[in-house]
């Protein structure tokens, strides 16, 4: 009966050694020493120590890096080079757009354009190259690094991969053109694809060919453009609108800017916070505050509401006008109505308050501001800690000092001068 007991011990060990290398051989294709049956009958402890022995005795296997960490990290452009290549088919790759930036930002900034060329060129001819979403990614990373040429190349060159091509790939190239700022190149090339392609512009098609041309300082052209393709059914939106009245204003030509408000209006078209931003934006630079506040209770009353670039407009201009008491009771309604200050808000209260002398304030804000990470600039700096110094007395002193101490937690740091400066005031 011992007996008996003691060989169904054995069998089951024998059975467990068994699928244990049978799990082993499967993994790894190696299989570790079975030791003798005997010694197995005779000590149980025995057999698991070996047994834990052998196991032990493989060779640990030697994970390789996902091809994605290594692109990450390789900065070497030949080595870059070649696991690009390596990994052309890599799906984890082909679809992480992030992997392709990385490869070609490096390699451009290496020189290697000719690098970039052969990457993507060889996969336009793989089979993701019959996607139109990744040929727009190949446009506009061509066009990311100036390869203005094979960027459009590669646009009309889809159908050969057989890609087919809709007015999402034509704005890609569309908006790498633009890059050039050359205005012909851009008239020729929509005649070419309004020539070659049966394609339709759409509205965005507008929106990039309105601001180009205005950033190109060609504004009439822009709006010429504007009423030509109204005629053809494209009606612009707030975007069009905003965009040329943005550029007018800018240019002091406000008869225009109002006008193409009143037609914007009239057409149906709604403005929104960006179109009033950018007219309080005009009215602040003219030193006209108060027709600002006014448009911002029009906005109140149309139930549009302001955001914290509204708030830093009407806040400087008031500043600057000399009315500083109304621009903190603008800061004070902020919180009322959902919105936080910025650091651009914090860095104009804080200048303005500490050159108009009310130097608690501006430090309760200075403090504010450095403990959420936006500093303020060393100018606003120093002029506050002038003014904690004289007028303080030894609570001033203190609390200039403690300023000094957030500003040394910037990062990244103010530089040794700048510090020095600060610290001399004391």
């Amino acid at each position: 009966m011992l007996y008996d007991s003691g060989s169904q011990v054995v069998n089951g060990l024998l059975s467990t050694h068994k699928l244990n290398e049978m799990i082993l051989i499967e993994r790894f294709g190696t299989a570790p020493r079975v030791p003798a049956a005997a010694t197995v009958a005779s000590k149980e402890k025995s057999l698991i120590a070996t047994d834990k022995r052998s196991i032990s005795k493989i060779n640990p296997i030697k994970v390789d890096e996902p091809a994605l960490i290594k692109l990450k990290k390789e900065r070497d452009p030949h080595k870059l080079f070649n696991l690009f290549r390596e990994n052309a088919q890599n799906k984890l790759v082909i679809e992480n757009r992030f992997a392709f930036i990385v490869a070609v930002s490096r390699l451009a900034g290496a020189g290697r354009f000719d690098y970039i060329q052969t990457l993507l060129e060889e996969q336009k001819a793989l089979p993701q190259g019959r996607r139109e979403g990744f040929m727009v990614r190949i446009i506009m990373l061509y066009g990311s690094v100036g390869m203005m040429k094979n960027a459009i190349n590669t646009f009309y060159d889809m159908h050969l991969y057989g890609c087919q091509r809709t007015v999402k790939s034509l704005n890609a190239a569309l908006k790498v053109l633009t890059l050039s700022r050359d205005s012909e190149a851009i008239e020729k090339f929509l005649r070419d694809v309004s020539l070659k392609f049966d394609i339709r512009l759409d509205i965005l098609s507008l929106n990039i060919i309105v601001k180009a041309f205005c950033e190109m300082g060609i504004p009439d052209k822009a709006y010429l453009l504007m009423v030509q393709m109204e005629m053809k059914g494209i009606n612009p939106d707030v975007v069009t609108y905003t965009t040329l009245i943005s550029f007018f204003y800018k240019i002091n030509r406000v008869e225009i800017s109002n006008g193409l408000w009143n037609l914007m209006v009239l057409k149906g078209c709604t403005p929104n916070i960006a179109t009033y931003n950018v007219r309080i934006q005009y009215l602040v630079k003219r030193e006209r505050p108060w027709d600002a506040i006014k448009l911002l209770r029009l906005m109140h009353k149309v139930r549009i509401n302001a955001d914290e670039i509204t708030c830093n407009l009407v806040i400087k201009g008031l500043c600057r006008a000399g009315f500083l008491d109304m621009a903190i009771r603008v800061y004070s309604t902020m919180h009322g109505h959902g919105l936080k200050p910025n650091d651009q808000i914090y860095q104009t209260m804080i200048h303005y308050l500490s050159k108009a002398g009310n130097f608690d304030l501006a430090y309760s804000l200075c403090k504010d501001s450095m403990s959420k990470k936006w500093f303020p600039s060393v100018d606003s700096i120093i002029i506050l800690l002038k003014g904690l110094r004289v007028n303080g007395g030894l609570s001033g002193i203190e609390k200039a000092r403690h300023v000094i101490r957030l500003a040394k937690t910037r990062d990244p740091p103010f530089s040794e001068d700048q510090l020095k400066a600060m610290q001399s005031i004391l």
